[in-house]
């Protein structure tokens, strides 16, 4: 009885049910000269009512492919004209259009085919970029006095007046030819070319700081043209019908080992593979990199002189999505050899770069592998952005401890924010191996190949944009310009790395305020200190020195007309309140400073 009642339908919902069943259209069969019963003997109450004999109606629903898109049914009527390519849909757009104008449809920016380039065949695209790049600068940083300096009253002593100032500007010209359908599909081929034409001017209170020789006085003035980007771009092929593909890129390249530019970020010689797979999910680079020489004042490529004897193989794979949605997780291996050890190079301005000016300054090679583990990207509503490297290798014979060292160095950042509507509050931790005996035969101080970090407010921070030099501790700096390490090389651009330093720590706090679409207001305090300080009190001869290196402080404003990029305007101004420690480097209790203006213009 009880298993009855179960499986019975209740009176009620049966004849819902049957009503249900006359109101559709194909509730009656049509009959069949098979029925027992004629139609003509039953009203249409029983015949509405009348189980369906034979089987049951099926409507089996058609396969859905959704990598493929039907075409339109010819019964369709249109709601446009047909044009014979889609290009010309922006010909129906109206409006004005002048090449110099880059924010409506310009064929000179690849909104269109180039038409002079159709005689090569359909969808050739010419690409022109321009950049403006214009900074103004005053600081006060710790100077040394020259051998042969004593015109200035004050300057008597192993440290000088630390006032500088700098006046530098960037005008880059790129060029691309693109052959393809860049909407959605990687282009078949790529020819790119960008020259950067930089003007400097330096001034500082002492001789000796901007040039060797003394006669040339305390004013710089220099000019350089540099190949920042000559490549040709190959799609080898598709492996999906979303466009995941294989590509092959040879000549003067830009790199980024990991999201913020940690190890190395560069524009060098080389030959890379890279694409896609499983619709963009897994991304991957497989590259050999030579270094170019710098120009010594303004950091860009010399094109006509050799190559550097510095190689890098580096092989990056991305997972997007994971652990979780909207979270980019990234695997990085790379080996750096580098063998000018026999080599003596001297910049533009007289000082000797390689080998650094360091223990008994004889060359060295040096080889090591970087394995990293990075990710980008949010959980919820946190963002975070983070990196872990691994350094291990063998530096053939280290001019500080004169003899063969194993490298076994370490590095750590993360930065953790979260947005509450118009402003973000970012909290950032940064840790880098020192070494704590320069003589055991261990280097584990972290260094970097060429970094250039974008982290703990490094446009503003004067830890990261100033270079500070190591005041008697040889020709080599604290910190270079644009970094992070204190890795006691003699420049981040020309020198080789130095893995015997003593490393770093940083925790700051941060927020960035847009008080409109135009307008952000940033903000960044970080406490700085060294992890050890032997080398440092080797290299300065003296007594123990404090970690202390003291606190960092930043703000600036970033002004954009138009809310692009295409004009930004930025201003700022930071103060390193020296530590103990710093203020036994440099027997200096003042308030190291910079000040900051930079226009960009974008075409």
């Amino acid at each position: 009885m009880t298993c009855a009642r179960r499986h019975a339908t209740p009176p009620r919902r049966r004849a819902w049910a049957v009503l249900l069943l006359a109101a559709l259209p194909f509730a009656v069969p049509a009959q069949d000269a098979s029925h027992d019963e004629p139609a003509q003997d039953q009203d249409d109450d029983a015949v509405v009512r009348q189980r369906p004999q034979g089987k049951p109606l099926d409507y089996p629903l058609p396969d859905i492919d959704p990598t493929r898109v039907l075409p339109p049914q010819a019964a369709v009527r249109r709601e446009s004209l047909p044009v014979p390519d889609r290009w010309r849909i922006m010909d129906s757009l109206g409006g004005e259009r002048r090449w110099w104008d880059p924010y409506n449809p310009n064929v000179l920016k690849g909104d269109r085919p180039f038409e002079p380039f159709k005689r090569w065949g359909e969808d050739w695209f010419l690409v022109l970029t321009g950049v403006s790049d214009t900074l103004v600068e005053a600081r006060r940083l710790p100077t040394p006095v020259g051998a042969q300096s004593s015109e200035r009253p004050g300057s008597l002593d192993v440290f000088g007046q630390g006032r500088q100032s700098t006046f530098n500007q960037n005008l880059i010209v790129a060029a691309a030819v693109i052959k393809g359908n860049t909407t959605f599909k990687p282009p078949d081929y790529e020819i790119r070319a960008a020259l950067a034409l930089n003007y400097n001017r330096s001034e500082s209170r002492e001789v000796r700081v901007l040039r060797l020789d003394p006669g040339d006085g305390r004013i710089r003035i220099d000019q350089h043209v540099g190949l920042q980007e000559l490549f040709f771009d190959k799609h080898l092929r598709n492996v999906s019908d979303r466009y995941d593909f294989d590509s092959l890129r040879i000549g003067v390249q830009p790199f980024i080992s990991d999201f913020r530019g940690f190890v190395l970020q560069d524009n060098a010689f080389g030959v890379r593979v890279f694409g896609t797979r499983d619709n963009n999910r897994w991304q991957y680079n497989v590259a050999w990199l030579r270094r170019m020489e710098k120009d010594t004042n303004s950091g860009l490529n010399e094109a006509g002189v050799a190559l550097r004897r510095d190689d890098t193989l580096a092989f990056n794979l991305y997972r997007q999505d994971f652990p979780v949605l909207g979270h980019t997780t990234q695997l990085t291996v790379m080996h750096n050899e580098n063998r000018e050890g026999g080599r003596v190079l001297r910049n533009s301005n007289g000082f000797q770069e390689r080998p650094a000016i360091l223990g008994d300054g004889r060359g060295r090679d040096y080889r090591v592998t970087y394995l990293g583990l990075s990710g980008d990207g949010h959980f919820g509503r946190w963002n975070l952005s983070s990196s872990l490297y691994a350094a291990l290798g063998r530096d053939q014979r280290h001019p500080l401890a004169q003899r063969e060292n194993r490298i076994e160095a370490f590095f750590g950042a993360a930065e953790l924010s979260r947005d509450f509507d118009w402003f973000r509050v970012r909290g950032t931790a940064i840790a880098a191996s020192g070494d704590d005996n320069p003589f055991d035969g261990r280097a584990t101080g972290f260094d970097a190949i060429l970094e250039n970090p974008q982290v703990a407010g490094a446009d503003t921070s004067f830890w990261i944009r100033q270079a500070v030099p190591l005041v008697g501790g040889g020709g080599v700096a604290l910190s270079g310009r644009n970094g992070l390490l204190p890795s006691l090389r003699s420049s981040k651009e020309l020198g080789q790395s130095n893995f015997v330093n003593p490393g770093l720590t940083l925790f700051g706090l941060g927020a960035d305020v847009d008080v409109s679409p135009q307008v952000r207001v940033v903000g960044n305090l970080a406490k700085l200190d060294f992890v050890n300080t032997s080398s440092l009190s080797v290299l300065r001869g003296q007594g123990a020195i404090s970690r202390d290196i003291g606190v960092d402080l930043s703000a600036g404003v970033q002004y954009r007309p138009h809310m692009s990029q295409n004009v930004v305007f930025n201003a700022s101004a930071a103060a390193l309140f020296p530590g103990k420690g710093f203020r036994q480097l440099y027997a200096d209790d003042g308030t190291q400073y910079s000040l900051l203006l930079n226009l960009v213009l974008t075409y």
